[in-house]
């Protein structure tokens, strides 16, 4: 089966980030046919996550314009380019922005979701081949983004960062488990490989906090407890699964510490905490407040340019172990379909965290809500 477009150039919307810092411009782009090992997607939906702002706002490293930003999106294939056996046209898929080729070393190593196969072109915002699929209707070349480039309705991606998944799952809401969903519930199951009765901190209540919530709890968490500065969180954070909501600006007695405070409450510490706020001093607090002789403290918030972590090489000496987890150590194309099934089960919650909804074309307000406090996700539909 084609598509009529199929080996055409497609003229259709996106959203595209000229500068650093300046909303996004909403305009009709011309997206290039497939090359061979390219899947040409149609996106149904897009979610706004934390990432995209990051880099929008100029203090990501790699951040490089005139971009189509998105990552966590899902939508159909459109048209293939030569060798790609994956998937087909019509197929309903999730865009990845952590590929998975099976081949390279780190695939074949078993020891990490991390793969090479596009790694260096994807940073650098073009295809494989260093090109782009992406040009404004002067000519002038837009860069790719993620290695997926969601906010378009139509974007162009490797063969390996996409995978097929049920058509009867609502592309509206599996968009999420692009990034944020996954990535939190990965570090909980799947990095940590949390365990029954084990006792958990999470630092930071937004989509990805609330996800390693939900995962600690399916795996019998005896104590969940959230730390955040936002007390509308909590409410949020006991429905996902958590037992206690600590609060540093107001919870704190004097002389009080974060890391003092989890200390007491867990009889000497954490069996696992967890970053989801990017910041260096909190990443210190996490690993504090972990337990001696086993304590493991997962970094997933991603920091800006130029910051370090820094701790006493005693912390580390007496058993605690700093780690870091990459899309919730999950293999997109190999584990994807088991999420999405999960989902559909009722058993990973995907729904709730879809606090708001908008058309396209909204996307600038989408930003917005995403440093207010009553949002943790807003999906933007394609179609309008």
């Amino acid at each position: 089966m084609t598509s009529a477009t199929a080996g055409k150039p497609i003229e259709c919307v996106a959203a595209v980030a000229y500068e650093a810092g300046k909303p996004l411009t909403v305009e009709k782009i011309i997206v290039d046919a497939p090359k061979a090992h390219e899947v040409r997607v149609q996106v149904t939906h897009t979610a706004v996550c934390h990432t995209d702002a990051y880099t929008l706002s100029g203090v990501d490293p790699e951040g490089a314009f005139p971009s189509i930003l998105g990552h966590e999106g899902a939508g159909i294939v459109e048209s293939v380019g030569d060798g790609v056996t994956n998937v087909k046209v019509g197929d309903h898929v999730v865009l990845l922005y952590t590929a998975e080729c099976g081949k390279c070393k780190f695939c074949k190593s078993n020891k990490t979701n991390l793969c090479g196969s596009v790694r260096a072109t994807q940073g650098k915002g073009v295809m494989p081949d260093g090109t782009t699929r992406f040009h404004n209707l002067k000519g002038e070349p837009l860069l790719h983004f993620m290695g997926c480039s969601t906010f378009s309705q139509y974007t162009v991606v490797a063969d390996v960062s996409l995978v097929t998944i049920d058509p009867s799952a609502p592309l509206s809401s599996v968009c999420l488990l692009g990034c944020g969903v996954t990535t939190g519930y990965g570090a909980a199951v799947k990095t940590a490989n949390v365990q029954e009765g084990d006792t958990v901190a999470v630092f930071g209540a937004g989509t990805v906090g609330l996800s390693v919530v939900q995962g600690a709890k399916s795996r019998g968490a005896s104590k969940i407890i959230v730390v955040d500065v936002n007390d509308q969180k909590k409410q949020w954070s006991m429905d996902f699964g958590a037992t206690g909501f600590v609060n540093p600006l107001k919870d704190l007695k004097e002389g009080e510490t974060i890391v003092s405070k989890l200390i007491d409450m867990t009889d000497g510490g954490l069996d696992f905490t967890f970053d989801c706020t990017g910041n260096v001093k909190v990443m210190r607090d996490a690993l504090e407040a972990c337990h001696k002789g086993w304590g493991q403290s997962i970094i997933i918030g991603v920091a800006a340019a130029g910051e370090e972590i820094s701790t006493r090489p005693f912390q580390l000496i007496t058993g605690r172990v700093w780690k870091g987890s990459a899309f919730g150590g999950i293999k997109g194309r190999s584990e994807m379909g088991q999420l999405v099934t999960s989902y559909q089960k009722g058993d990973l919650k995907v729904d709730d965290f879809i606090t708001h909804k908008r058309p396209f074309t909204e996307i600038n307000n989408a930003f917005e809500d995403l440093h207010h406090g009553d949002c943790l996700r807003t999906v933007l539909d394609l179609a309008n």
